[in-house]
């Protein structure tokens, strides 16, 4: 008895290939989401710090650890090199051109919240020398947080995005150090799944 073409056992059948799991579809999102958040929490703060704080003593929290007081600043983050505004504006605008172009290839998490956090920071940062006095490209930057001492004699001012900016770059050394990778493999080792088949 013959049996029927493409039956199971018969030459002519043709082989299963084994069910994978879609890729993953990259990080994007998470890190536009974080991004957003930074440059929401960033502006609503310097708003209120400017409808506020403008023309008055600074405010003491905390038992003088914090004080709230309104500065603007030309440098980059922390007061670091006043003066040179143009010159880190179009740092910054190189900055978020960077990571929107490296968001494409982004599938890690925990580099989605690095980059989403720079990037959220460099906005808001980048949003007060384009839209704040003197003038585009030049305007001072909004900082109200100073440590220890009302006037940054101990610490210098910043602001919510500094913050950010910081924090995003020391979870991005952390990432660095242990080998994660955009992709979310490890860097160095053949045994990890590549194209986000890991969550890191």
């Amino acid at each position: 008895m013959s049996e029927h073409p493409g039956s199971s056992g018969s030459a002519g059948s043709v082989p299963v290939p084994p069910q994978t799991a879609p890729p993953r579809p990259p990080r994007t999102r998470l890190l536009l989401g974080v991004a957003a958040a930074v440059f929401a929490v960033d502006l609503v703060s310097k708003l209120v710090v400017v409808a506020t704080l403008s023309d008055r003593d600074p405010l003491r929290l905390l038992g003088g650890a914090v004080y709230l007081t309104e500065a603007r600043n030309t440098g980059a983050a922390f007061s670091f090199a006043e003066g040179a505004t143009v010159l880190f504006t179009l740092i910054a605008v190189a900055v978020v051109v960077v990571i929107v172009r490296a968001s494409r290839r982004l599938f890690s998490t925990g580099w989605a919240v690095t980059l989403g956090l720079v990037l959220g920071g460099a906005v808001g940062n980048l949003s007060d020398r384009i839209f704040r006095d003197p003038g585009v490209l030049r305007g001072g930057v909004v900082d109200f947080i100073s440590l220890f001492d009302p006037y940054g004699q101990v610490w210098p001012i910043f602001n919510a995005a500094d913050s950010a900016i910081v924090c995003g770059g020391v979870l991005g050394a952390l990432l660095a150090f242990r080998g994660v990778e955009f992709d979310g493999g490890r860097g160095g080792t053949d045994d990890e799944p590549r194209d986000g088949a890991t969550e890191s």
